[in-house]
């Protein structure tokens, strides 16, 4: 579905993410894990078109998106979480959703109830304002959204950042259910170890560079992963 050839990205003097290549196919969850700093989201507003990329080629469904708009991205059918959630706080739940869709035409409340259906706290806080909801609370919300474009690829970038533990726990519930759903999902995680147990792909950027690939069980397994990102060694 998306295919990533040769992607290079400068910010000023200083190449972020440097000459790299991957694949995310319909229907899976892949997952691009390392350390802060190391490329991963800047990859992902690459793809969107929020940072424009030196040189490579992004491909989706066969059409070159390298150069469009992030509009004409989103029309293609990619939507981006970003990190920290960024919802409108003082616009109610229902109104942030629908702000989701303001590329698409017609009847919106269909969606709508599809978003309620996988978040129903959201439908419970649908005329609250989004900046009183709690921090899992706003990442549904930002998911939500996202799924409101009717995306074909959702990218995620850190959705579990900043969230407790339990709810971290069921943010991942989630991420498996769109993709249940119907929906391919590249998710950009500092958490590897529960990264890997959705994926069935992944990526591993050091220094704007893959280092590593494979299925996400055979990324849980490697010693190089377990050593710098899972905290673990074999015995």
């Amino acid at each position: 579905m998306l295919e990533i050839k040769g992607l290079t990205i400068n910010y000023g003097g200083i190449e972020a993410v440097k000459d790299i290549s991957f694949t995310v196919p319909e229907g899976e969850i892949v997952t691009l894990v390392g350390a802060n700093g190391a490329g991963k989201s800047s990859t992902l507003r690459g793809i969107i078109g929020l940072v424009k990329a030196k040189s490579g080629s992004i491909t989706f469904d066969d059409k070159e998106l390298m150069g469009e708009s992030t509009d004409e991205i989103v029309k293609n059918g990619i939507t981006l979480v970003p990190e920290g959630r960024h919802v409108f706080p003082d616009q109610t739940v229902l109104e942030n959703l629908k702000i989701g869709a303001y590329l698409r035409k017609g009847n919106l409340d269909e969606d709508i109830e599809n978003v309620y259906k996988i978040f129903p706290r959201l439908k419970e806080r649908s005329w609250q304002a989004a900046g009183t909801l709690s921090g899992g609370e706003q990442q549904m919300l930002a998911v939500g959204r996202a799924l409101m474009a009717n995306p074909k690829l959702i990218m995620m970038d850190e959705p579990s950042l900043g969230l407790a533990p339990i709810i971290v726990n069921e943010i991942f519930e989630i991420i498996k259910r769109v993709n249940e759903q119907g929906t391919t999902v590249l998710l950009v995680e500092q958490n590897a170890n529960m990264a890997l147990h959705i994926a069935d792909k992944a990526y591993v950027i050091e220094n704007g560079r893959i280092t590593i690939e494979g299925t996400g069980k055979e990324l849980l397994m490697d010693e190089r992963v377990k050593k710098a990102y899972l905290g673990t060694t074999a015995e």
